[in-house]
């Protein structure tokens, strides 16, 4: 195979991102597939390349065909941060002098408001009343498959944690005395949420019931597969939530996913008036500008309300 060194250097690279970085699964396999796909790239273009011959214009070149094909800028800029990653670690190594990603500008992003269930949606999720139907039938079947579903957007809803937080959270990680669950983040941060009574109960209730339920369940996780007792993956919660918010007409947004009910989570604070650095910490962000874009249903808030009172308006 050709470009067997870059291969092995990639390889030790992505291991380095995974043990000693602590990336999680997901962002792993971003990285990964933007290594291969450029690799392979180099490969059937150029042939045998050594490291230090990678030019800023084979990766322009390469990052051209990826917006050729449609690829969003936001996953241009992915794979933009996956090789800035890759030449820094060579730097540190000392295999290159200079980084030829210097010369390589990302795209523009047009920011996008996120989407936000509204709260009479949430009030029919956690009523269990479907609004959309005559008879008022309910959402979740009053069995473990359906209380483990409910408890899956009750959780979400509550806590704002993203899905693999939500997958990877523990049993012992629940503290029903203190009243919080203890969340695995990004680059292997834990934070703090508080819940209240009630989904400390049902927490409570779903694990006893799981145990009534299942035989030879995995017993580190909270969340397992209602019929195999394994830990839940990744696609089964985003099927999932999708599924409940399709069938039930919860919202007329296209994109139906876990992460918009953590939107929904941040949304219902702001508009409620939680303070923004308190919800920058419920979230695990970063820094206070990716919370800032929950600021927005806010101010439209504040502007109907000027609207309706002021006598100016």
């Amino acid at each position: 195979m050709l470009n067997e060194e870059l291969y092995s250097l990639s390889e030790r690279f992505l291991t380095h991102l995974e043990l000693e970085k602590r990336y999680s699964e997901h962002t792993s396999r971003a990285y990964r597939s933007d290594m291969s796909q450029f690799l392979s790239f180099i490969t059937a273009k150029f042939g045998r390349t050594i490291l230090t011959d990678i030019s800023h214009i084979m990766i322009r070149e390469w990052l051209s065909t990826n917006m050729d094909k449609s690829v969003t800028a936001k996953s241009v800029n992915r794979k933009i941060s996956t090789l800035k990653s890759f030449f820094k670690y060579c730097l540190r190594q000392g295999l290159i002098k200079q980084s030829p990603m210097v010369k390589v500008i990302s795209p523009k992003i047009s920011k996008r408001l996120p989407g936000f269930i509204d709260e009479k949606g949430m009030r029919a999720l956690e009523e269990n009343v479907s609004p959309v139907s005559l008879t008022s039938s309910i959402i979740f079947t009053d069995d473990f498959e359906g209380r483990t579903h409910r408890l899956i957007f009750e959780v979400f809803y509550q806590t704002g944690i993203r899905l693999s937080e939500l997958i990877g959270l523990e049993e012992f990680k629940v503290d029903k005395r203190n009243l919080t669950i203890k969340v695995l983040g990004k680059g292997s941060k834990e934070r703090l949420i508080p819940i209240n009574n009630a989904l400390a109960a049902l927490i409570e209730d779903y694990k006893s019931e799981k145990r009534a339920h299942l035989e030879g369940f995995e017993e580190k996780v909270l969340f397992v597969h209602p019929h195999t007792g394994k830990k839940l993956y990744s696609k089964y919660v985003y099927l999932t939530v999708r599924r409940y918010l399709t069938e039930h007409q919860i919202t007329t947004l296209k994109k139906k996913s876990p992460h918009l009910l953590r939107h929904t989570f941040a949304t219902h604070l702001t508009n409620n008036g939680a303070d923004l650095n308190a919800v920058k910490e419920l979230l695990g962000h970063a820094s206070l500008a990716a919370t800032q874009v929950y600021t927005h249903n806010t101010i439209g808030k504040l502007k109907e309300v000027h609207k309706q009172a002021h006598p100016k308006a």
